[in-house]
């Protein structure tokens, strides 16, 4: 592919016009970046400098592929580099735009047009809007640096070693007993429990009072409910002002999992959309209805509290459900040994217990692949479902105490209710 296809338009195809369109594509480019130097203050180079620095990235890179000599390209690097040595002229030091930023972006903006040259216009032109927008949203991007204290970098950091150089350094595979434990996928849960806790305490820091319970319930249902209600039971427990802000992220969180797993069927095998539909949206509806009179209910009988989420730098909350996890594995295992238990339903109600997704991906399947009736994949998703929410609302009432729980069961109680009433129906509908 090359450029924009204006060598199409113009049928400039074998005619010496023919690399045009990458200098257009370098010239787009560059004005992309210059526009938005231009914006400042007597920059070093603006609207103009720009596309030219682009464009002449371009013509090196032809030069250098022409005559064999890649050093060209240094040496082009080396001259724009150059330009920040000139003298800055007479203006104010208040008015004066930093420089290095503006050089830097100059440097990005020859290379990207050496990177149009080799074909490779996509990534440039998607370089140069992140780069943009970088330099746009710089006012913002200095107030949340500023919020952040040195703490929540440790943390950041912290996430980032648990991640990537841990988890990909531990053995994806079964072993142990039975088989039942896989390092890697144990480490995940830690992953997933400390990323979980620190993006809603990062939201709420950068946030503040925009960092809604719905929001964060939302995104958190997307990722996975069992991790968020784990890790807002625990900060309704530690903090009791916070308490109904955690009702309602536990509880948008668990209503998504039904949307997710309708999502998921409708992307994985469109032909069991239907059925699962008919049994996951009626939870998912009176799910939402009673997690509404609840925020109406919270709206007019309590005022919201000053918010303080504890930084999530403890791992031992994590390395504890990681145990959990991995015990439940175990006995997963090894009551599949025990009893002999291969049938779908079994292994759906046990395999549901830690995670949804798995049973109803492999279910799914096996549907496309005729070895279950739809009745079966239905049934086998809803005993997972099942099992989760009782799983979940066993943690909700152990971390996160009584109160938290009685505020819990309408929703989960009616969602339920409304997956199995669901269930009957399409029973009815089946026989």
């Amino acid at each position: 592919m090359s450029g924009l296809g204006l060598e199409e338009w113009l049928n400039l195809e074998g005619t010496p016009f023919e690399p045009l369109s990458l200098f257009v594509t370098s010239l787009a480019i560059g004005l992309l970046l210059g526009v938005e130097r231009e914006r400042k203050q007597h920059p070093l180079a603006g609207i103009r400098t720009f596309p030219l620095a682009a464009m002449l990235g371009t013509l090196i890179a032809m030069l250098a592929q022409t005559t064999v000599s890649p050093v060209l390209i240094a040496v082009g690097l080396v001259g724009i580099i150059a330009l920040g040595f000139l003298p800055e002229g007479h203006q104010e030091a208040e008015v004066q735009e930093p420089r290095t930023t503006t050089l830097v972006s100059l440097m990005l903006a020859y290379g990207l047009g050496v990177l149009v040259w080799y074909r490779q216009s996509e990534l440039a032109i998607a370089t140069a809007i992140l780069a943009t927008a970088l330099l746009y949203l710089k006012p913002e991007l200095t107030g949340m640096a500023h919020k952040l204290e040195r703490r929540d970098l440790l943390s950041l950091l912290q996430f980032a070693t648990l991640t990537f150089i841990i988890l990909p350094i531990l053995p994806d595979r079964a072993m142990g007993p039975y088989l039942a434990l896989n390092p890697h996928k144990i480490w995940l849960m830690v992953v997933l429990i400390v990323g979980v806790s620190l993006s809603g305490y990062l939201a709420v820091r950068l946030l503040g009072e925009r960092a809604s319970g719905p929001l964060l319930g939302l995104l958190g249902g997307l990722v996975s409910s069992t991790a968020t209600s784990l890790v807002y039971a625990r900060e309704a427990r530690s903090n009791p002002g916070s308490l109904g802000f955690a009702t309602s992220v536990i509880l948008l969180a668990n209503i998504v999992l039904f949307m997710r797993l309708t999502v998921l069927a409708a992307i994985i095998m469109p032909a069991a959309l239907g059925p699962v539909a008919l049994v996951m949206l009626p939870a998912l509806a009176l799910g939402l209805i009673t997690t509404v009179i609840r925020f109406r209910h919270d709206q007019t009988r309590e005022s919201r509290p000053e918010l303080t989420l504890s930084n999530p730098t403890e791992l031992k909350l994590a390395l504890g459900f990681a145990a959990m996890f991995a015990v439940v594995m175990f006995c997963s295992a090894w009551l599949n040994d025990l009893f002999g238990s291969k049938g779908v339903y079994a292994v759906a109600l046990i395999s549901g217990i830690n995670d949804v997704d798995p049973i109803t991906l492999t279910v799914l399947n096996l549907f496309g692949e005729n070895r279950l009736g739809i009745s079966q994949v239905v049934n086998s998703v809803v005993l997972a479902v099942l099992a989760n929410n009782m799983f979940k609302y066993g943690l909700i009432a152990s971390l996160g105490g009584r109160t938290l729980a009685w505020r819990c069961l309408p929703t989960f109680i009616a969602s339920i209710a409304g997956m199995i009433g669901g269930l009957l129906i399409s029973a009815a509908g089946g026989s």
